[in-house]
């Protein structure tokens, strides 16, 4: 591992100072790319106006009507956290702008895959529905839009995914209409939002295009203070209109959408960070959804001080433990009740599936662990990618399995588990993690040219990818793929960097420090503080077996430390890259290091 340290502009560490900011944030937010006072404004009058979102004015039109004609709409959603929060607030939102007829349909992981397909299609159509809605898939549903269509079905397809590739070519489904801004021509700024923030972002549309109907407005009267005009403008409208019908309030949603958003770690960017900190301050404040409310009790953490890792490494993934194990029905409905009771009862059957789900893992990651350190030469080097197979392997796990295997060789990784769908049992479903430098999805588009027929289905993102082999094909795929890296990436890419702060200050090893430093939105692409510099290890011992508990000299003060998942023995003095964290003995707060590296 080489531990290097970020650049700080000094001109921004000063503008950020000048404007107030503490000067550790101030040179925390410099060296993420922070400039001015201006990109830290969190305000709802600072997000992108909907407007600017390719096809948002034609889909609040859309919507607009169906409401206006109670037709009913039924939302197609994914099965992980991002897809469950999206359908979550596209239920929620539609309801409240009046839509009296909505539903939802998930797909089950095992026997419908991914996305819209036609037999989904054909259920919605079976339950009466007239407009279909995907919330957080479709863009590459070809098949399931046509299908949708012929029977008569409006679709709206709302997603953050790639379109398809075919020959190289973009190909977008035949929908009514398309809101994704990754699709061809959208100039939106925020390419990536999640799904559950592209749904927010049609909801605002629809509520200004329902105000400029005339639903919520008295015309005489004028626009509300923040609102927003049907064909952009900004987003903040969370003011009741001063009609005699109020306009409703859709911040609400926020904490929806905040959860959503870090759960499905894309990156934060400016806009992403405004929509994760509406949520946190709501839910600090303690309005929040009671299923939101139940899950933050079920995982044993606190809604008043909520952060972003409680998100991404608490919330999130007892949501998505649903979708892998079992139905995302469960954690789609406890997003959706009120009831505090019922709430409570859905949140801890997720926490029991999660703890299912860490068991399942746990073995197969030791087995996948086991088959890459076999692939591992004499001189210690990884295959610049890797592909594994176990014939007991969950499918609902294949992703996390392959994100730790990444983790831990830094490789592109994709692992494979049999379909369990009937007659599918020939398939099998991986699940890809990468690395910086190598395109995931652009990697599979490059193996289905070359090695036409070894790839059923694929799609997903840059740094997450999923597809479907026939199990004969799997060697095939292995080396066509290790055949892309070798060409992609070079020993510079396949050398693991960790990004740090540099060295810590002593006077800023308070606990009040890091408090203040928990409560600011962290994420992919605004990454954690992390800071590093040489060390004196005064002792060292194992806990837990698998935990590596230090006593260490910071500067010439002791100070805890602990390195999670590492047993190895470290020298005397060494260059490590900590995180801050502050643990609780007897009413009294002390500040320790979490160990995330070590130059040796």
């Amino acid at each position: 591992m080489k531990i290097q340290v970020r650049d700080v502009p000094p001109r921004s560490v000063w503008a950020l100072q000048q404007g107030g900011v503490h000067p550790l944030l101030a040179q925390l937010y410099a060296a993420r790319g922070v400039h001015s006072m201006d990109e830290l404004d969190d305000g709802l009058a600072k997000l992108l106006p909907p407007g600017s979102l390719k096809g948002n004015p034609e889909a609040a039109r859309l919507l607009a009507d169906a409401i206006a004609a109670d037709r009913k709409i039924c939302v197609v959603a994914d099965y992980d956290c991002d897809g469950a929060t999206a359908c979550a607030v596209a239920l929620r939102g539609l309801r409240l702008l009046g839509a009296r007829h909505v539903s939802y349909l998930v797909p089950d992981r095992v026997i419908d895959g991914y996305g819209l397909t036609a037999p989904i299609a054909e259920r919605v159509k079976a339950s009466g529905a007239d407009l279909l809605v995907t919330v957080d898939n479709g863009i590459a549903s070809l098949d399931g839009v046509a299908r949708a269509k012929a029977l008569g079905l409006q679709v709206l397809v709302t997603d953050h995914h790639l379109p398809a590739l075919i020959d190289g070519a973009v190909v977008l489904p035949d929908a009514d209409v398309i809101v994704n801004p990754n699709q061809p021509d959208c100039g939106f700024e925020s390419k990536s939002i999640a799904g559950v923030g592209v749904m927010f972002y049609v909801l605002l549309a629809l509520r200004a295009e329902l105000r400029a109907r005339g639903v919520f407005d008295d015309p005489a009267a004028g626009p509300p203070q923040g609102g927003a005009a049907p064909s952009g403008g900004s987003a903040a409208h969370e003011v009741a209109s001063v009609g005699a019908i109020p306009q409703p309030k859709l911040d609400a949603l926020l904490p929806l959408v905040a959860l959503g958003t870090v759960a499905d770690v894309v990156r934060l960017d400016a806009n992403n960070r405004r929509l994760v900190a509406q949520g946190l301050k709501r839910i600090r404040a303690g309005a929040l959804p009671a299923g939101i409310a139940s899950l933050f009790t079920a995982a044993g953490r606190k809604a008043p001080v909520a952060t972003t890792f409680d998100f991404g490494f608490a919330l999130g993934p007892r949501i998505n433990a649903a979708g892998r194990l079992a139905d995302m029905t469960l954690g789609i409905e406890c997003l959706l009740t009120d009831d505090p009771v019922r709430a409570d009862a859905l949140a801890s059957m997720l926490d029991g599936i999660n703890r299912e789900r860490r068991d399942i893992e746990a073995g197969m990651r030791e087995q996948a662990q086991l088959a890459a350190d076999a692939m591992i030469d004499e001189d210690e080097e990884a295959p610049p990618a890797i592909a594994i197979f176990g014939p007991e392997f969950h499918e609902g796990v294949v992703g996390i399995v392959a994100s730790r295997i990444k983790d831990k060789l830094h490789r592109p990784t994709f692992v494979f588990a049999a379909s369990q769908a009937p007659g599918k049992e020939h398939e099998l479903k991986g699940s890809g993690r990468s690395i910086p430098g190598f395109h995931l999805r652009d990697a599979l588009d490059l193996v289905a040219k070359r090695c036409p027929g070894v790839l059923l289905r694929f799609g997903g993102h840059a740094m997450a990818a999923g597809c479907t082999i026939a199990e004969e094909h799997f060697e095939a795929f292995e080396q066509a793929l290790q055949q892309v890296a070798r060409e992609w990436l070079d020993a510079a890419t396949l050398t693991r960097r960790l990004d740090t702060d540099g060295p810590l200050a002593p006077e800023y090893r308070r606990a009040d420090l890091v408090d203040t430093l928990h409560k600011e939105v962290w994420g992919q692409g605004f990454a954690a503080p992390t800071f590093s510099e040489e060390v004196e290890v005064v002792s060292q011992r194992l806990v837990g077996e698998k935990h590596l508990s230090l006593k260490l000299k910071h500067q010439g003060q002791p100070v805890d430390a602990i390195w999670f998942g590492h047993t190895e023995s470290l020298p005397a003095r060494v260059t490590l890259a900590f995180r801050l964290d502050a643990d609780e003995w007897q009413g009294v707060k002390r500040v320790r290091f979490l160990v995330e590296g070590a130059e040796i």
